[in-house]
């Protein structure tokens, strides 16, 4: 099933799930008309989608929310964070286009700030799942749970089949070594990539895809830091509050050492283009990552 038969399936089993949108219907194109009274399009205006589905919350509804990840994140950031958050409402937000799935837009359409945002929310959960298979076997759990999520939504075709969730906020560990890679979402296809090519050569690995940025599966990335020599986080987000603060986050309140190479947008927007072109252009293809985290290895005696 993909995400609009799981749904449509949820919607059918539960009067509490309602639809809605602004103008955008990129995860749920053919699911409109078949939901009558279940859905709702209040047009281009995000703020008043977050405050409409704060109230339905309020009225023992679950609402599914779906928006641009740019202005869904920051056009109507207060009334996520006072109408929601504060509240702990459970109201889902599904952000399209997130990261480097803008491809082709400029800087306004770049959600590249948008876990820092959520993850400053009271309450507020957020997942990131590397694909559609990734999404699929974890958002119906997500749905019908009692909390606010912020959700990257995503439609790429997998590189492998993942688990199926055990818990909210655990992850899913591939492998074992002492270079660990750490990363969520679409970059996952690169960094298993960049597994692959790493054990070809000799290396051992361990990857996570953390799937949830908020809970963090604490206890994973504690264990594997504690085995790593190198820790390499990838991310189509800015450096600062994304994936690599949470890392040194954790590092600091765990008292441990790490030897870190983070892979992220350092604080610029990306060049638009095709989603290939940007991850060559951007350093973030498998190969670019390949080299970089040997080049980080050479620079601290090899192997």
């Amino acid at each position: 099933m993909n995400y609009e038969e799981i749904l449509k399936e949820l919607i059918l089993q539960d009067e509490r799930i309602v639809i809605l949108t602004c103008e955008n219907r990129i995860a749920i194109r053919s699911l409109p008309d078949k939901l009558k009274d279940r859905y709702i399009d209040v047009g281009i205006a995000e703020q008043s989608l977050v405050g409409i589905a704060s109230g339905l919350a309020l009225q023992g509804r679950i609402p599914i929310v779906h928006a641009l990840s740019p202005f869904l994140t920051m056009r109507s950031f207060e009334f996520i964070r006072t109408n929601i958050g504060l509240q702990n409402l459970p109201v889902k937000l599904v952000g399209s286009i997130s990261g480097f799935q803008s491809e082709g837009n400029g800087p306004t359409h770049q959600a590249i700030e948008d876990i820092a945002l959520m993850r400053l929310i009271p309450n507020m959960n957020i997942f990131a799942p590397a694909d559609n298979d990734d999404l699929n076997k974890c958002i119906k759990n997500i749905i019908l749970s009692n909390k606010p999520f912020y959700i990257r939504y995503i439609n790429t075709d997998p590189i492998i089949e993942h688990t199926s969730i055990v818990e909210i906020g655990k992850g899913e560990k591939f492998g074992g070594g002492d270079i660990l890679i750490i990363t969520y979402g679409l970059l996952f296809t690169e960094a298993y990539k960049t597994a692959l090519l790493l054990i070809s050569k000799g290396y051992s690995v361990e990857l996570i895809n953390l799937r949830f940025l908020k809970p963090i599966d604490e206890e994973l990335i504690v264990n594997s830091i504690k085995k790593s020599r190198i820790v390499v986080t990838i991310e189509d987000h800015f450096s600062t509050g994304g994936l690599y603060s949470i890392i040194c986050e954790i590092a600091i309140k765990n008292n441990l050492q790490i030897n870190p190479l983070s892979i992220n947008l350092n604080e610029k927007w990306f060049k638009p283009s095709y989603l290939n072109t940007i991850l060559d252009y951007e350093g973030f293809s498998a190969e670019k990552i390949f080299k970089k985290i040997i080049n980080k290895l050479g620079n601290n005696n090899g192997k």
